[in-house]
């Protein structure tokens, strides 16, 4: 059936009948509650399958994130990726995973937003702007939450598969959050294939990179693993511009994979179109030389080519880089920054997923303002030339 709006109600138009049946306008969303009730106040940043938007709840006055669900290409309804994520995140519940808090809708069918906890930053755009880099007890506070948050994740056998400085938010008083669950998706055993476009370039493990179509929650172990390294660095571990160029970049930091440190590396599809150059050394010690020996562990457990030997969450919380000197600070311990994601917001070059075949849209003015046409007096306004 197929909706026409009326004055009253909508009216559904059956595709095999032709006939109408009038849906009272109270009827029309449920228990949802409508975008009139928000006040839009500006853009904040762009996820896999939706653009972000600081807004007040003005009913309770509070500041939350309104997420818009894509719908350019859906003809039948919410994106199967947008259910996805609302499914998920109805059923999590942990202080380092972003709170879900409820799902309006606009005045057309196809405008769906879900409304989360708002976070003063995300990580990306802190480092962006951050004068000085973190100290190594603020990054140990953020990887050590980075992990609780996965392990929790990976229990509930859910695997993120796009981990990156961009999908991690913090509150004001120093909590990390992972966002942006829009590439999720839950596992069983024994693994099932996955689409190997997933995860950002300069986070996407090596297997991904290979053509493996195996995804296990080693995938999201090796992108913490370039976010470690970023925080310790200031900088992205690894800037590819393609994935072969991404996997040279690897190759270069850690040395050449081989069947034996990596069983079935040759068997991979990618492995036997790529020439692999000879590099025997294994360059984080030389890269992150002021590193302490558990600091160096605990990352090269987190690169490692083997998929089946890289850390879990779990091994890397018990490590003990987390209970020598420099400890970790607590959450609220943490200092403030300016809030950065109120200013314009600009997509960083790392959140382009290159090879992938369905690249994300950017957003027009005109679905900017037909999805939030329930906003009215708070749009911005284009002046009127004289």
């Amino acid at each position: 059936m197929q909706p026409e709006h009326s004055k009253q109600g909508i009216e559904l138009v059956s595709i095999k009948t032709l006939k109408k049946q009038e849906i009272p306008q109270e009827h029309c969303y449920g228990q949802c509650r409508p975008v009139t009730e928000f006040e839009k106040l500006n853009r904040i940043g762009e996820g896999t399958y939706g653009v972000v938007y600081r807004a007040r709840d003005t009913v309770s006055n509070k500041i939350v994130a309104l997420k818009k669900v894509r719908m350019e290409r859906e003809k039948d309804g919410i994106p199967l990726s947008g259910l996805r994520e609302i499914s998920l995140l109805l059923n999590l519940e942990h202080k380092n995973i972003v709170k879900l808090m409820e799902v309006v809708v606009g005045k057309h069918l196809d405008s769906i937003f879900l409304v989360m906890e708002y976070c003063e930053q995300d990580l990306a755009s802190l480092l962006d702007n951050m004068t000085s880099p973190f100290q190594e007890s603020q990054i140990k506070c953020l990887m050590l939450q980075l992990f609780h948050g996965v392990q929790y994740l990976h229990e509930k056998f859910i695997v993120h598969r796009d981990l990156k400085v961009s999908n991690l938010l913090l509150t004001g008083k120093g909590t990390l959050k992972i966002a942006d669950f829009g590439l999720a998706r839950t596992f069983g055993y024994p693994y099932k294939a996955m689409t190997p476009i997933v995860v950002t370039l300069w986070y996407r493990a090596p297997e991904l990179l290979l053509g493996s179509k195996v995804q296990t929650t080693a995938v999201d172990m090796w992108a913490v693993g370039c976010i470690f390294g970023e925080l310790l660095d200031n900088k992205p571990l690894m800037t590819g511009r393609s994935e072969i160029n991404q996997f040279q970049l690897i190759v270069d930091l850690l040395g050449t994979p081989s069947d034996q440190i990596w069983p079935g590396f040759t068997s991979l599809p990618g492995a036997k179109s790529i020439n692999f150059k000879r590099q025997p050394y294994n360059n984080l010690k030389h890269k992150f030389s002021w590193l302490s020996p558990a600091g160096l562990t605990l990352i090269n457990h987190l690169l490692m080519y083997d998929p089946c030997k890289r850390a879990s969450a779990a091994d890397c919380l018990q490590n003990s880089y987390f209970v020598e000197k420099p400890l970790p600070v607590q959450p609220d311990m943490m200092p403030t920054f300016p809030e950065h994601r109120n200013r314009n917001y600009n997509k960083r070059p790392s959140d382009h997923r290159v090879g992938e075949k369905r690249p994300v849209p950017h957003e027009t003015e005109y679905e900017f303002r037909r999805g939030f046409a329930d906003f009215g007096p708070h749009l911005p306004q284009k002046k009127k030339k004289k």
